[in-house]
């Protein structure tokens, strides 16, 4: 599978995720994917317990792509999960065999406030816009 074709594929899944079609968005899982969740110490095994435990998920969850990056068999989303209005800052590592995702890995972070000792290095974005 090209660069190209993988691509297409991810933006598919995210906007899936963000509309809530649990369906399309677990398209481009192996049977066998595995999802990863390290700061909870989860392990979800094979696509339809994927699936399920979004399904489950009660909140409203809206996505954000910040930008995918990756080529081959790995890829990396940046994204913005909104739980319930509350966004959480989100990396997606996904590792490809023949055509679909056999791993997934996420980490989330929150937002924090501003150090003061940097105030006049840096400068202020919103954090949903996308980088460049």
């Amino acid at each position: 599978m090209d660069d190209q074709t993988v691509r297409a594929a991810l933006e598919r899944h995210w906007e899936a995720s963000d509309a809530n079609d649990f369906d399309t968005e677990h398209e481009i899982y192996r049977e066998d994917a595995v999802l990863h969740y390290p700061q909870s110490g989860e392990r979800i095994r094979g696509r339809r317990n994927i699936q399920e435990s979004r399904r489950l998920q009660p909140n409203r969850k809206r996505f954000t792509v910040q930008r995918i990056i990756g080529s081959g068999d790995l890829w990396v989303t940046e994204f913005v999960l909104t739980y319930d209005g509350i966004p959480s800052y989100t990396v997606s590592i996904m590792e490809f065999r023949d055509g679909l995702v056999a791993n997934e890995t996420q980490y989330f972070a929150d937002r924090f406030d501003p150090a003061p000792s940097r105030a006049h290095l840096v400068e202020h974005v919103d954090a949903r816009v996308p980088h460049g």
